[in-house]
């Protein structure tokens, strides 16, 4: 997959060794075809290409989780997961993690829990974010937090999560998100962590979904107006 290495910016591929950067995907880069891969016959029609392949994906993963146990060390974690979306990823990331606390001299404790976000009506932000399961934040308090994500985009949902757990005085709180998108904000907000930095468009795969269709989909793809129509609510 050498053509999307070649689409990572001069500037990031420059930059030292700061382990929040991700690999940036330019705006004009073709994607994939999809006769290049197989994905479920039910969406045929429905895709224009593949973004990300699914095998890049955890490859990114999987690197993504080390620089997270470096930054965090061997300090005991509370991963909040970001349902819907985030759950694949999340998933991925927290074995990866194990595995690295597995070979290394001291065990990490981990433990889990879910929050849900609601901020899209078909491929709309909506004004107003839905917080659902944070009435638990108060567990939070004194920990260390990883906050998993699917994507980023203005970062409008992710500040208004924040500034809830922030009430409950975590110790620590790092973020970190598979996909971060270019919007028109040039000063949005950027987690900490992230896979890859995409160009602004509605994509599809790998837990993301357009009203709750397309999370059995492995890679990252962009959806097509046929597919929007077709799934609309």
């Amino acid at each position: 997959m050498a053509g999307l290495s070649s689409k990572i910016s001069s500037a990031e591929a420059a930059a030292p060794g700061r382990s929040g950067r991700g690999v940036v995907i330019s705006d004009d880069w073709p994607g994939y075809s999809l006769d290049l891969f197989t994905y479920p016959q039910h969406y045929y029609g429905d895709l224009d290409y593949v973004l990300i392949p699914h095998g890049i994906i955890v490859d990114r993963i999987e690197r993504l989780a080390k620089d997270i146990m470096q930054d965090i060390g061997y300090n005991d974690i509370v991963v909040l997961c970001v349902l819907k979306g985030g759950y694949k990823f999340c998933a991925d990331l927290v074995e990866h993690i194990k595995n690295l606390s597995r070979n290394s001299e001291r065990f990490i404790s981990m433990k889990v829990d879910f929050v849900r976000l609601k901020s899209y009506c078909n491929d709309q932000s909506m004004q107003d974010t839905q917080i659902i399961g944070g009435e638990d934040f108060s567990e939070l308090t004194g920990k260390n937090v990883l906050i998993v994500e699917d994507i980023v985009g203005t970062g409008k949902t992710m500040k208004a999560l924040l500034n809830n757990i922030e009430k409950y005085k975590p110790k620590m709180v790092k973020v970190t998100s598979l996909l971060l998108k270019r919007t028109s904000q040039p000063d949005g907000y950027r987690p900490d962590y992230y896979g890859f930095e995409i160009p602004n468009l509605f994509v599809v795969g790998y837990a993301l979904d357009y009203n709750e269709y397309f999370r059995d989909l492995n890679h990252i793809c962009v959806i097509n107006n046929h597919g929007k129509a077709k799934y609309r609510v």
